[in-house]
């Protein structure tokens, strides 16, 4: 073995130190996916027999973060059979004009999805899959169009989230790389679509898991005005916390004990916040459809303890410290003069606010209830926040509470 003079080798190991301390090189080595966009998936009987025939899915998403290299991750969780699909490509959307036809997006920014290098994919029942990163110039607080191709198969359940508050568009055939959609019809649910990932140096995820008041029940459509987009424009607006995305992971009815429309949050807290991309924090707001279901004075079932909510809390944050993945606790929001409410229930919802308020099993919490509620009445939702229904905010209420969240929580 040939051996180095002494002088060589101190100029080698010199230069090799100087490369491994290059920012770019460490900012390259770094590189990590970061979820920018999310959806919590729920069960959906077939009962129509939809994609029986070759169909073609244009669903648009409101990206977080941005990034030049992106993947997509399709979503057979709760399917029965196997779920074909046959290509898929992501795109930015065309700016919406009268001379726009149906899902129309920029045909020069369109990319083809692969898996593992093949244009199609068979993603086994309960399965997802994750494409091959692509290389696309995606800004922060945009949109972007996925465009999926469904050959005809038999599907006993579409793996589908039901409030998208988007315009998405369903076609007959193959259209995947059309600019715009032939007899498309619009659509309100994304299907078969789980999270947008962007690749970046540093920075993490703001998980909101959470029911309807999370989901943006009666916030606008199209208008992204729910608390956690709200957050999401405040995080990237703020230097120090540009770098997190945010995924919404709330299901309109989700209750913490007790499965209703969707899993439980215990049931689906593995799948829609321990295994996206990137997370480093979660917001829990769960509870008021358990209490309004048990309290109901017409019909109560199901009923709960404000002991046994805070349990399922409890339980929901463990998981989550197990991760690393810190928790703040959501304050439930008033409720009374809703359909579902009473008293009784009201005096748990304050029992599990107190605890959220004091325990030391969170890591901090933020106050959506004093965010909201009418100070002469503190019970109901104040006029400004209230959607109408008395249960829900409306946008005015939505970005009251985005803006109750303190961002030095995210800090650190």
């Amino acid at each position: 073995m040939r051996l180095l003079q002494p002088s060589l080798r101190v100029a080698i190991f010199a230069a090799a130190f100087v490369l491994m301390g290059s920012p770019a090189l460490a900012s390259a080595s770094d590189a990590h996916w970061i979820g920018t966009w999310g959806t919590a998936p729920v069960a959906v009987a077939n009962k129509h027999n939809d994609f029986a025939s070759d169909t073609t899915l244009r669903q648009i998403v409101h990206v977080s973060l941005g990034g030049s290299n992106v993947r997509v991750v399709l979503t057979n969780e709760l399917g029965i059979e196997g779920l074909s699909v046959g290509g898929a490509t992501v795109a930015l959307p065309a700016a919406v004009t009268s001379a726009n036809g149906d899902g129309a997006i920029q045909a020069a920014t369109s990319v083809p999805l692969t898996f593992n290098g093949h244009a199609s994919i068979v993603i086994p029942a309960g399965g997802v899959a994750v494409s091959d990163p692509v290389t696309l110039n995606l800004p922060p607080l945009s949109n972007l169009a996925v465009t999926l191709f469904l050959p005809g198969q038999k599907l006993t359940t579409v793996t589908e989230h039901g409030l998208a508050l988007q315009t998405n568009y369903e076609a007959g055939g193959n259209q995947l790389t059309a600019a715009t959609l032939n007899e498309a019809h619009k659509t309100g649910t994304w299907s078969f679509l789980k999270e947008v990932d962007v690749e970046a140096p540093k920075g993490g995820s703001v998980v909101a898991f959470g029911d309807s008041i999370t989901d943006g029940w009666r916030s606008t459509s199209g208008a992204n005005s729910n608390w956690p987009d709200v957050l999401a424009d405040r995080l990237h607006a703020d230097r120090s916390t540009r770098e997190l995305g945010v995924l919404n992971m709330g299901i309109s009815g989700n209750r913490i004990l007790h499965d209703g429309w969707g899993p439980s949050a215990l049931a689906r807290f593995d799948r829609d916040v321990l295994a996206p991309a990137g997370v480093k924090y979660v917001i829990l707001l769960e509870g008021i459809n358990d209490i309004g279901h048990a309290y109901d004075s017409a019909k109560p079932y199901d009923v709960v303890t404000a002991d046994e909510l805070i349990t399922g809390l409890s339980q929901l944050a463990r998981r989550a410290h197990t991760h690393g993945i810190k928790v703040f606790g959501a304050t439930l929001t008033p409720y009374l003069g809703c359909g579902y409410s009473s008293a009784a229930g009201n005096t748990v919802r304050e029992a599990v606010n107190q605890w959220i308020r004091t325990t030391s099993e969170l890591d901090g919490f933020v106050d959506f209830d004093q965010a909201t509620r009418d100070p002469a009445h503190p019970a109901t939702f104040s006029p400004t926040a209230d959607s109408g229904d008395h249960l829900h905010p409306g946008d005015a209420g939505y970005k009251a509470m985005g803006d109750a969240i303190d961002l030095k929580l995210f800090h650190n």
